[in-house]
């Protein structure tokens, strides 16, 4: 007899057994394999990311380099210690986020709403370790204020930055330029600046950002697996507090040496420019609009480059002055240009400084040759006069005369003989018409027209009239005495003036004492300066019998100085003729005023251009101010010097 089944078993199940075997087999082996893989072949790259995921660098800013005068005695601008409160939202409990900051706005006038808004925008973005800026800048009564209530401002810490110092306020504003922060665009291609950084905006702060703005480092600290990031203190100096850094739990984190890179401070910057001389300028310069470009004539070291209405850039890096900041970008006129080599004039007379040396290089005239001048001056054929400022005329003038009384029927014939392309050619040589190549952003270029210019321009607007695209000789004649669409900086007007006064060499401005002189060869003959320079003396010396040199005003008594004045047409003269007097013009119709100058008998000898915007004469408005910037730079105290500490620009910060 058969038996049947044993009792109590499963059809099948040694099978089953088989199969979860099998697969519990293959499972092992994968994952011994992917072990093997882990631990054994890729061990190495593995241990690197979870050592990096350990470590966490944090920047180490650079110190930005200091800009001196010429030597360290004159601290233009440096850093000072600044201390800003800002709060980690992670350590502020979300229902006591309304209490802090209502407190908060009791404590530091802040506006509590608007941090509990930044504070509700991190917690979205899950940022909440990002250090939320409350008040930047604080004095010692507000930090005061705070540490007395620490116990009840969870998240709340001060930390210390440098910030940039102003130490002159509005003197030589336009010529350091301020601090204004990156740009999306300008971090593309530098990996050194992050957003919220500070770069130069304008002048030297701008032309050496590279060189001032140094190599930021780091450290590195080890951090906790958990969801938390370093929290780096600082001391009362900006430096990172070793014995302070932590998490966002309060947990003390350790650095790593080895991986420690210290910030290089940015290169200091010394300067040519003499700040009492700058500071006097712009003195004499207040209540008008202005410049005043002093050049020393041998080397193009800038002495003075005075521009008013200036700005004071601290206003910029200073938190609370938004006022003054508004003020600075919205004012007309506007004083963020320094008109010395940003905005262009028309050169008027003191463009025949020029003009004459043109002529006599160029064998157009010599020392004996003459002009009647009858009060104007007509072209053959053509119905229309050119007249002279003296309407009844200068008589028969030389070259000498001419520039001395500043005859214009004199240049007028001369510009014709030498003719537009010869203007043009010697007005580039002596560095009008043409970037000067200071060390300065920014800088405008000019204009000396040319035929080849008018005809590009009028060919756009009158492209079938041809006869509008030519050159006549009205336009020589206009050109002649720098008037029609002839434009020069004061700069470049100083820049024609040191060529005279050095013996005929252009020079390159320059403000970086490390750049030092760059001269060109002399292109001007010994005779032709010697004529030059003996009609612009007579220009400010002539006193007796009339007429009078039109520069007498600037006149020193001991002292040989060079002069020509300029007084530049705004608008037709026939636009004048409505008026009765000069005082009746109105003062933006009014002819702006020129004087360029040099001295020969003192060292350094000076090259300087003195524009005052609508003063209607060189010879009363500028003439008379390029005297007191001889007298004042070569007469002042050997020790004169600026006192800093007496200087210093209150800028706020009591620290």
């Amino acid at each position: 007899m058969a038996l049947g089944p044993k009792k109590g078993g499963y059809e099948g199940v040694d099978k089953r057994i088989y199969v979860v075997g099998a697969v519990l087999t293959i499972a092992f082996a994968i994952l011994s394999v992917r072990l093997w893989d882990l631990q054994i072949v890729h061990w190495n790259e593995y241990r690197q990311m979870a050592e990096f995921n350990r470590l966490h660098p944090q920047r180490l800013k650079a110190p930005r380099g200091l800009i001196f005068g010429p030597d360290a005695s004159v601290v233009l601008a440096d850093n000072r210690p600044s201390c800003d409160l800002v709060m980690i939202p992670a350590e502020c409990k979300q229902e006591n986020v309304g209490e802090v900051c209502d407190r908060l706005e009791r404590l530091l006038r802040i506006d509590a709403q608007s941090l509990k808004d930044k504070i509700e925008k991190s917690r979205r973005q899950r940022q909440l370790y990002r250090q939320i800026t409350v008040k930047q800048d604080v004095t010692k009564d507000d930090l005061t204020r705070v540490e007395e209530y620490t116990y009840a401002l969870p998240g709340l810490y001060a930390v210390a930055r440098p910030q940039r110092r102003y130490l002159l306020g509005k003197t030589a504003g336009q010529i350091l330029g301020y601090l204004g922060e990156i740009g999306m665009d300008e971090m593309e291609d530098n990996d050194q600046y992050q957003l919220g950084d500070l770069v130069g905006r304008g002048g030297l702060e701008q032309m050496y950002e590279k060189d001032m703005h140094g190599t930021d480092g780091q450290l590195v600290v080890n951090v906790y697996a958990s969801d938390t990031r370093p929290q780096l203190r600082t001391d009362a100096t900006g430096k990172p507090d070793i014995e302070r850094i932590i998490d966002s739990y309060g947990r003390k984190l350790k650095e790593e040496p080895d991986f420690r890179v210290d910030p290089a401070s940015g290169h200091s910057l010394y300067t040519t420019l003499d700040i009492d001389l700058q500071k006097h300028c712009e003195q004499l310069l207040e209540g008008q609009v202005g410049a005043i470009a002093v050049l020393d004539a041998d080397t193009g070291a800038v002495q003075a480059l005075a521009s008013v209405p200036s700005y004071d850039p601290g206003v910029f890096v200073i938190h609370g002055r938004n006022r003054e900041r508004s003020e600075a970008l919205t004012a007309k006129p506007n004083p963020m240009v320094n008109r010395c080599f940003r905005e262009t004039y028309a050169p008027g007379s003191v463009f025949k400084v020029m003009l004459a040396t043109a002529a006599l290089e160029e064998g157009v005239i010599d020392e004996h040759s003459s002009v009647t001048c009858p009060g104007f001056f007509q072209l053959p054929g053509v119905d229309r006069h050119w007249k002279c400022w003296n309407h009844s005329g200068h008589g028969t003038v030389s070259v000498v005369d001419a520039l001395a009384f500043s005859c214009d029927v004199f240049f007028y014939t001369i510009g014709l003989r030498l003719g537009v392309d010869n203007i043009v050619k010697w007005s580039h040589k002596l560095g009008l018409g043409i970037k000067t190549g200071i060390d300065l952003p920014r800088e405008v270029e000019g204009l000396i027209p040319s035929q080849a210019w008018k005809e590009a321009q009028l060919k756009k607007l009158y492209p079938d009239n041809p006869w509008e695209w030519k050159w006549y000789p009205g336009n020589t004649v206009n050109l002649a005495i720098g008037q029609g669409e002839a434009a020069a900086t004061p700069l470049q007007c100083a820049v024609m003036m040191a060529s005279i006064v050095n013996g005929g060499h252009r020079v390159r401005p320059y403000l970086n004492k490390a750049l030092g002189p760059k001269l060109s060869e002399s292109f001007i003959g010994e005779k032709t300066l010697r004529i030059v320079r003996e009609g612009m003396r007579k220009c400010v010396e002539k006193d007796s019998p009339a007429p009078t040199g039109t520069g007498k005003a600037a006149k020193i008594p001991g002292m040989i100085v060079l002069g020509k004045t300029g007084s530049a047409q705004m608008v037709a003269i026939e636009q004048y003729q409505e008026y009765t007097s000069e005082q009746q013009i109105p003062y933006n119709l009014r002819d702006h005023a020129w004087f360029v100058c040099g001295v020969l008998d003192r060292e350094p000898k000076l090259a300087i251009c003195v524009l005052v915007e609508h003063g209607a004469h060189g010879s009363s408005a500028a003439a008379p101010l390029a005297k007191q910037v001889m007298e004042y730079f070569y007469n002042r105290p050997k020790n004169s010097g600026v006192n800093v500490a007496s200087n210093v620009v209150d800028d706020g910060a009591n620290h």
